[in-house]
């Protein structure tokens, strides 16, 4: 039996029913009750103005912060951090480098972009703000980092065994590669009392402690992981799962995506007096919970996903109940299984689940709202909202997710031998010698263009996984010596060799120029460039660090250009059609807009706050 065989077989693709069919139940609203349309952005009722606020600690232990004087300047201070991301951006061309002109792909101009603002539009250019949490890297200061996008989150939850918290532990673990600047897991305790412990930095270094752990027994967990952002790295306020204290009980929540219309939620939550704690988009959804006027919790969830645009994978935890929510295009995945004792596991990826032995059911389907009882370990589905027509990352198959999982019903590593094949059917390369692969996630990719091209396929190139931050190094000549601790070329594969390199994604071309001079260095005849995806021309909006338009190589110049940059004697991308064939009828059901701009969900721009009453 072939791989692919076997995880299909493992992990089958989901033959479920439409969860808005009748397998879900009605959502019960109490009479009166705030009914907002599905991405909407609106002011909340008077009534809603005596609402408790929601309470979200500041820190690792769990006493609420109150609103205190203190407390709405900080929250004052966080708003205006908030506002530190430019959405487009483009920088202008120097005079000096009116040689290379011709070479631009774009006029360096800000990028319009039409936003929504409340019933109407507008336009924008560069200044449409979004919250820190998804601004960014600030890639100026580490000039040699790894020139991907960055997926931001990943999730794990565990309802209804004894060591829910330790199998969060590890299936954090197994999704690090998700998140690596902070991790942490909320857990129901026998007396029914959430406990929270997050820590920034990897997870063994958050839970090194062992009773940092076992302070958190009992059936019920969920975990998190998360990168950076500018302006907050080294905030634990924003590292998730948020535990909070409102009138009904305590809940907790983790979130993996970006809300679009974050800051217009804000201003209307703090303009009614609501607090807020943190940077994050996520706070908005615990306090869009308590100022919900339904009843019971699961009606105040679909009440307040119903208010948010963008996209948001999450899972909530109560003292008797967790929640799995997918929004209604299904941007970031999110699937459940369940382990041999009963126990049902949620996770971002199918890997989570292999690694604490629980079986694939599953996808969460988008628009759709999981519920499980503790107390009995049933399991209900609500429809959340309409299905919208699906929009599913294709950056999950083609860079963030790990091989060995099952993502959107397909196997990663198929899905990315598919794109090597498509690029050797597409763009050849004649007379190359050799086929290597940028590691780790230029893997099968270089693997199906190899087989596809009847070339010999080498590792070329080793990955040093322990080398650290190389901007810290004093001179530019010492950071360029500690490159080649990242990456490491095999002399004897290379030497004397047209060798062809693939990788998955070409972002800022730093990491390819570096490539090409290491592999000249260590004497390659030529090095052909071969990328298994389509130039990245725009940014995300949906939870993916992505650098600002105006430092996306191929947005500021045609192919010759980004050769001429990156310094290979061939360069060719995979073409977005060709991308589209592999899907065939699937292909309308995947979000693209980082090579299309085709944007399915826009950004809603904050009207002005108005000034609270005396």
């Amino acid at each position: 039996m072939s791989a692919g065989a076997a995880a299909r077989r493992r992990h089958p693709p989901a033959q479920i029913a439409d969860p808005c069919s009748a397998h879900c139940f009605p959502i019960q609203r109490q009479p009166g009750a705030h009914q907002p349309k599905p991405f909407k952005s609106r002011p909340l009722t008077r009534t809603q103005r005596g609402a408790s606020p929601v309470r979200v600690p500041s820190s690792r232990s769990n006493p609420p912060l109150l609103p205190t004087p203190m407390g709405m300047v900080a929250a004052a201070a966080a708003t205006a951090t908030s506002t530190s991301r430019l959405l487009l951006h483009h920088h202008a061309v120097a005079g000096s480098d009116r040689q290379h002109q011709h070479h631009l792909r774009y006029p360096a101009i800000p990028y319009p972009i039409s936003l929504r603002c409340g019933s109407g539009r507008r336009e924008a250019a560069a200044g449409a703000l979004l919250p820190d949490r998804v601004t960014p890297f600030s890639y100026g200061v580490d000039e040699d980092a790894d020139d991907h996008p960055r997926e931001e989150c990943g999730l794990i939850g565990v309802v209804g065994d004894p060591d829910a918290s330790s199998l969060c532990y590890l299936g954090l673990q197994k999704l690090q590669h998700r998140g690596e600047e902070g991790a942490g897991i909320v857990a129901v305790g026998g007396d029914g009392k959430l406990k929270s412990v997050t820590g920034l930095g990897l997870v063994a270094d958050v839970f090194g402690d062992p009773s940092r752990l076992a302070s958190l027994p009992g059936p019920a967990a969920i975990g998190h992981v998360r990168y950076s952002t500018a302006g907050a790295a080294a905030s634990l306020r924003n590292v998730q799962p948020f535990l909070a204290g409102y009138r009904f009980g305590q809940v907790a929540v983790a979130h993996n995506g970006n809300l679009v219309n974050y800051q217009a939620l804000r201003n209307k939550l703090e303009a009614r007096g609501s607090i807020f704690n943190t940077s994050s988009d996520t706070e908005v959804i615990l306090h869009l919970i308590a100022t919900s006027l339904s009843r019971p919790l699961l009606a105040r969830v679909c009440d307040a996903c119903e208010r948010l645009g963008g996209a948001y994978s999450l899972l909530f935890l109560t003292a008797d109940k967790m929640f799995a929510v997918r929004d209604p295009h299904g941007f970031r995945p999110l699937v459940m299984g369940r382990r041999g004792n009963g126990a049902v596991v949620f996770a971002s990826e199918t890997c989570a689940l292999d690694l604490i032995d629980a079986t694939y059911e599953r996808e969460v389907q988008p628009g759709e709202v999981v519920v499980v009882d503790r107390r009995d370990m049933s399991v209900a589905s609500a429809c959340l909202v309409p299905q919208r027509p699906r929009r599913a990352c294709v950056f999950e198959h083609i860079y963030f997710s790990l091989p060995n999982s099952v993502v959107f019903s397909h196997a990663v590593h198929e899905r990315r031998t598919a794109f090597g094949r498509a690029l050797a059917e597409e763009s050849p390369a004649p007379g190359a010698d050799v086929v290597i692969p940028v590691p780790d996630s230029g893997f099968y990719a270089a693997l199906g263009f190899a087989r596809a091209s009847g070339l010999e396929f080498q590792q070329g190139l080793i990955r040093w996984h322990y080398s650290g931050r190389s901007f810290i190094q004093p001179t530019q000549a010492i950071r360029d010596l500690a490159v080649k601790l990242k990456l490491a070329p095999v002399r004897g594969v290379i030497s004397g060799k047209s060798v062809v390199v693939v990788d998955d994604s070409l972002v800022r071309g730093t990491t390819s120029s570096k490539i090409v001079r290491l592999l000249r260095d260590a004497g390659a005849r030529e090095v052909h460039m071969r990328i298994a995806s389509p130039p990245v021309v725009g940014s995300c909006l949906y939870g993916i660090d992505t650098p600002s338009e105006g430092e996306l190589i191929s947005n500021r110049m045609d192919l010759e250009g980004v050769r001429r940059e990156i310094g290979s004697d061939s360069l060719a991308f995979l073409s977005l059609g060709k991308l589209h064939g592999i899907y065939g009828e699937e292909s309308g059901g995947y979000c693209d807009a980082c090579f299309s701009r085709k944007y399915p969900v826009l950004p809603t721009l904050a009207d002005p706050a108005a000034e609270p009453e005396e």
